[in-house]
């Protein structure tokens, strides 16, 4: 089998002038970044914005696991499927981060015969948009380190600073850092620290905001630092509002591209889903929902982290609300989650997968406790008994979801159809949809639902820090918004080492962040990071170029 970027690279691409033609998008209505990338106008919302909304598919996943998921190339797959099946159809998913592509998980554009492309410049940097955060969010850093500079008119207490700096890597030594260092005209020497890109606040209001305006008045409400009498500083009283949404006037449109079936496909905004809420931007996915009958999108991670926030922070927003729900899983993922190294992961193990399809019950049931019909794609792995797939079914249509397996990535949109037409037929059923929480109910209520219902904690400690901010953020009127969890990916729990659904446990909630722009409290949880670290062997050391400009090792 072909790598991925060798499979990426030769394809056969359509001019993007060509896949927006399917869409009905005017030539006017394009912003052509090469031959097979473009920005979507923001004018062209004023021409489709009354047209009814297509049927929207969220695509989640179990909790990851080192044997793989495939949720993206699922997304992908299922988008080419049901393309085949003669709907008009758009994919919409995040943009990839540096961070992880070089670091261990590698790019984020699918994968054998489900990609987007071009593969390449979408996994690098595409059309510049984290370019245009990452400038945004240091430069309010600056801005305060300057204020404080000439006089601090504002009364800021540097000690209370909660903006900091951010990059589009994986950088541990830059998690906690002293600045200002080297004498009286560098600053004021104070504790900071740096965050991945993909966790600024700049990133979540890029991918929150349902307009320029929008994103203008919620970059005036981010707080980012407290006076000596413990008052809020904003950006706005900063006065650089008008200065930090300008570097986002191209950022905020929606970038179009294709898949390798030629399927068009909106990839915009990535948020993580560990650190932040995990959802490609509203922006794309509005505007996919005008364009197309059927949508195909994503959240980050297991239906604990990314499927939660996007049905309860963005869909809140944005006024939509999924048709039906993918849930991702692999056999072999089920049966690390059983307990099997993964070395041993090729040997049917039917204890193993009993036990590790428990986490599989867990997302089937949280995905219906939102009203949602689930459906089910089986990754499927050649390593695969037929035993085991039957055992999977059974036991998902027992708990009231549709099943099918998936062979996308292998087949590509082919490989997909049985799933395609399980997914149709789910988002003829009606919804009943609700939210998990009301975004009204107290900050600890609303923490105490998510861990118990969508993680099945026996309840939640906060530490003292977190307590103290609780009752300073009720005291300020920010205790009425949604809750954005930040925690380990690979477990249901706070500990990443409990696999499977475990019980018996409480989640450690140490620090609450207030996003006042992005319109969230973030809840961190366990020992999780908001700047990741690099593994002993990067995926970095495998990548090359050559003197033609070809990319190998991208995965």
């Amino acid at each position: 089998m072909k790598t991925d970027v060798e499979i990426a690279q030769e394809a056969v691409m359509s001019s993007i002038t060509q896949v927006a033609q399917e869409l009905q998008l005017t030539d006017d209505e394009l912003e052509l970044y090469g031959k097979y990338k473009a920005k979507v106008s923001l004018a062209a919302w004023e021409r489709i914005k009354d047209r009814p909304n297509g049927k929207l598919i969220l695509v989640t996943a179990i909790n990851p696991t080192p044997a793989g998921e495939g949720k993206t190339t699922t997304t992908v797959g299922l988008g080419d499927a049901l393309r085949q099946l003669d709907k008009k159809v758009m994919i919409a998913l995040r943009e990839p981060s540096l961070g992880p592509c070089f670091g261990i998980k590698g790019g984020a554009a699918g994968g054998g015969y489900a990609q987007v492309v071009p593969m390449e410049d979408i996994n690098l940097h595409f059309t510049g948009d984290f370019h245009a955060i990452t400038s945004a969010h240091n430069l309010l850093a600056a801005v305060i380190d300057n204020h404080i500079q000439h006089g601090n008119e504002l009364g800021i207490d540097p000690r209370r600073i909660t903006w900091r700096r951010v990059v589009d890597l994986n950088d541990r030594a830059l998690r906690s850092i002293i600045c200002g260092l080297g004498g009286k005209i560098n600053g004021t020497p104070r504790e900071t620290g740096f965050d991945i890109t993909v966790a600024s606040e700049m990133m979540a209001i890029l991918c929150l905001a349902s307009d320029l305006s929008d994103m203008k008045a919620r970059i005036d409400r981010i707080i980012v630092a407290y006076t000596y009498d413990n008052q809020p500083v904003t950006a706005g009283q900063l006065q650089v509002t008008g200065a930090l949404t300008l570097l986002f006037k191209d950022a905020i449109k929606p970038n179009l591209v294709q898949t390798l079936e030629n399927t068009p496909a909106f990839v915009h905004g990535g948020p993580f889903a560990n650190i932040a809420h995990g959802c490609n931007s509203v922006m794309a996915t509005k505007f996919a929902l005008k364009l197309a009958d059927v949508v195909v999108t994503e959240a980050g991670f297991g239906a604990d982290l990314g499927a939660e926030k996007f049905l309860d922070i963005k869909c809140r927003f944005a006024g939509f609300q999924p048709d039906a729900v993918v849930i991702v899983a692999t056999v072999r993922a089920l049966k690390m989650h059983g307990g099997v190294p993964k070395a041993e992961l090729t040997n049917e193990n039917m204890t193993a997968l009993e036990q590790g399809l428990a986490n599989l019950t867990k997302h089937i049931e949280n995905m219906h406790k939102f009203g949602l019909p689930a459906v089910v794609a089986v990754n499927a792995f050649p390593t695969d008994t037929q035993q085991e797939l039957n055992f999977v079914a059974e036991k998902c249509r027992s708990l009231g979801a549709e099943v099918a397996i998936s062979e996308v990535w292998a087949k590509g949109g082919h490989g997909g159809r049985a799933l395609a037409e399980k997914v149709l037929q789910a988002t003829e059923k009606t919804s009943q949809f609700k939210f998990l929480y009301d975004d009204k109910a107290p900050i600890k209520t609303k923490i105490e639902t998510i861990a118990r219902e969508m993680y099945g904690a026996d309840g939640v400690h906060y530490t003292a820090a977190a307590e103290k901010t609780i009752v300073e953020l009720a005291k300020l009127g920010f205790d009425h918004t949604p809750i954005c969890m930040a925690k380990t990916q690979y477990s249901l729990s706070d500990d990443a080492a409990k696999l499977g659904r475990p019980s018996g446990f409480t989640v450690t909630v140490r620090e609450i962040r207030v996003a006042a722009g992005a319109g969230f409290l973030v809840a961190i949880t366990g020992d999780i990071m908001t700047m990741p670290g690099l593994p002993k062997r990067p995926a970095a050391e495998k990548m090359d170029i050559d003197n033609n400009g070809k990319i190998m090792g991208l995965f």
